[in-house]
């Protein structure tokens, strides 16, 4: 098995706070932490509380299917944030992982017409993403397990019909 990324919930802890530092350096204050699910929920939602942006919403993108097994393209699922809502806004872009970057170009496109300004976090980037990120943790080429994704579910299923 090829060498793996491992984060624990520590360091993303530390990931979460370099990364809020980082933000909050650059002089950007965002009125929104838009995250992409599932990945970039944990990461989102604590970067709102390190920032203290409590306007935090998420738009669901699906891409990977399973490790280095994905869609075509990224699709956005709904419900999809109104993107009249974010009229005029300073936007922060979260997710766990800037791997091909296809789902975060796809959510900056998404919003590019619509707010003021949107800049990127990523806990990860890879040399191979097509964006790069304004703000991110660690850069890494290989696969890394996430602690909220590196274990098989409780519940043995999916989603039940």
């Amino acid at each position: 098995m090829a060498e793996r990324e491992i984060l624990t919930y520590p360091d993303f802890g530390v990931a979460v706070r370099e990364v809020a530092q980082a933000v909050a350096d650059s002089g950007f204050e965002p009125d929104i932490v838009l995250s992409i699910a599932r990945g970039g929920l944990p990461f989102g939602g604590a970067l709102g509380y390190a920032l203290d942006v409590k306007n935090v919403s998420v738009v669901n993108v699906e891409f990977y299917t399973g490790v280095d097994e994905r869609l075509d393209v990224p699709i956005m699922l709904p419900p999809t944030p109104d993107v009249v809502d974010l009229s005029g806004m300073t936007v922060l872009v979260c997710d766990d992982v800037a791997d091909t970057g296809r789902t975060l170009k796809l959510v900056q496109e998404y919003v590019a017409d619509h707010v003021k300004e949107s800049r990127v976090a990523c806990i990860y980037e890879k040399s191979h993403s097509i964006v790069k990120c304004d703000y991110v943790w660690k850069r890494t080429d290989q696969w890394i397990d996430f602690p909220w994704s590196s274990l098989p579910p409780v519940t043995g299923g999916g989603a039940k019909p």
